[in-house]
């Protein structure tokens, strides 16, 4: 079966489907790690907020963190800055998969008990919401900006990196 387009599932809709307990496995999440970079203190705070309320999925957080992960670490260094990615997907994503090609007719059962499988988890996000987070120094406040806005291309929704901390620092 193929993956279906992104487009179907960003829309919030319905009740948030989270009771992994009932559920009969649920897909990995593929997001491998929330905190990259050092662990020291910084001046300078960027956060990625959303500009709509949408469900991002867990595959494109992760490519969103590794594009701003790949910036960062490559042009400022490991020690310079800190990322932290801060929507996590409870969301399980369902899906109701139909045969198709001959013979169909007789596998499938169309809509009828059409719960649907999991496919995949999502996180909800509100208006303004953040994403990810990066802290930096002033020297890379430049590049930190870049590489949020590189991860927002991989997210659905129109989103603004703003400068939570740090303001007089930048100006």
């Amino acid at each position: 079966m193929a993956r279906k387009p992104a487009l179907m599932y960003r829309q919030v809709k319905g009740q948030a489907y989270t009771r992994r307990e009932y559920m009969g496995g649920v897909p990995n999440n593929r997001i491998s790690q929330y905190d990259m970079g050092s662990s020291a203190e910084f001046p300078i705070v960027l956060t990625l907020k959303v500009e709509n309320r949408v469900q991002v999925r867990h595959t494109a957080l992760e490519a969103g963190r590794i594009a701003a992960n790949r910036v960062m670490s490559k042009r400022a260094g490991a020690a310079n800055y800190h990322l932290k990615v801060r929507a996590y997907p409870h969301i399980v994503l369902r899906e109701n998969k139909l045969a198709t090609g001959a013979g169909a007719d007789r596998v499938s059962s169309g809509m009828r008990n059409a719960f649907g499988k999991n496919v995949g988890t999502a996180a909800r996000m509100d208006h303004d919401q953040a994403i990810m987070t990066i802290s930096c120094g002033p020297a890379h406040f430049a590049l930190a900006k870049e590489a949020l806005w590189k991860a927002s291309m991989k997210y659905p929704t129109p989103c603004y990196v703003d400068i939570e901390k740090g303001k007089e620092l930048v100006a």
